[in-house]
């Protein structure tokens, strides 16, 4: 009886050391509020969004909320009747529809008014070169010195962007000058990140990093220093890089400068 006294009194003692275990780790985990520093799965390929409303939490942008649901900040500005620069509130319901453009009829042919018709010698038409609608006008440059470990992929396993290897703490350059339009944590499995803005078409962000060094309406010169390599948001060091063209994700090795 002694014997079996003692069994049961160490077996609880066990029990109760293993209770106290996850009890601590569910309160650190409910008191954590860094979203940065949780690792969840990569959120790298969100879905395009085209219909419900977005509320505005502190410290987002458009450029942040349209990076999320995969829009041209330009057309939820169009679509909400927000102007430039761009300013919303927290609070503030975005809407996601997607408007389908009025297709303007072309105008009818008048039927002429003289049996006639008038013989008009043609000149010879130069023909012009064909200008792209989003010509490349960025000068593009590698934001950090590492090799790729991740191509970008928008089919098996999506990846909108590219990742480079790297250590903690090394530098993040801008691959461009531009505009910072968001610093932060607020999008999951992002980690810290920094979205730039180039021009109406481009932006590039950089995700993951352990410190950011430029906020919100900065003005950054091409490989100047942004932030530092992290993991934040991730399970390994590494620099997670997009570019993205009027709102959809682009090849950056398209653009990148060979090595």
């Amino acid at each position: 009886m002694v014997l079996f006294a003692k069994y049961h009194q160490i077996k609880l003692s066990v029990c109760s050391k293993i209770s106290l275990v996850v009890l601590a780790i569910i309160t650190l985990a409910a008191c954590s509020h860094d979203p940065s520093g949780v690792v969840v799965r990569e959120l790298r390929s969100p879905p395009r969004v085209t219909s419900g409303t977005h509320i505005v939490r502190q410290d987002e942008t458009l450029y942040s909320i349209a990076w999320l649901y995969g829009r041209d900040f330009r057309e939820l500005a169009d679509n909400n009747g927000i102007r430039s620069p761009y300013i919303i509130q927290p609070g503030q319901h975005i809407s996601l529809e997607q408007r389908k453009r009025a297709v303007t009829p072309p105008p009818q042919r008048q039927p002429a008014t003289s049996p006639k018709q008038q013989v008009v010698k043609k000149e010879p038409v130069q023909k012009r070169p064909a200008v792209s609608p989003n010509p490349q006008t960025v000068s593009w440059r590698w934001p950090a010195k590492g090799k790729v470990i991740q191509r970008f992929s928008l089919s098996g396993s999506v990846n909108k962007g590219i990742d480079i290897d790297g250590n903690l703490g090394e530098p993040v350059m801008a691959a461009a000058a531009g505009e910072v339009v968001y610093a932060g944590s607020d999008l999951a499995g992002y980690g810290r990140l920094i979205i730039m803005k180039h021009n109406n078409s481009y932006l590039s962000a950089y995700a993951h990093n352990r410190e950011l060094l430029v906020g919100e309406g900065d003005s950054v010169k091409a490989g100047q220093k942004i932030a530092e390599i992290g993991s934040t948001g991730t399970t390994e060091p590494k620099l997670h890089f997009e570019i993205r063209r009027d709102g959809k994700p682009v090849d950056p090795m398209r653009f990148l400068p060979k090595r």
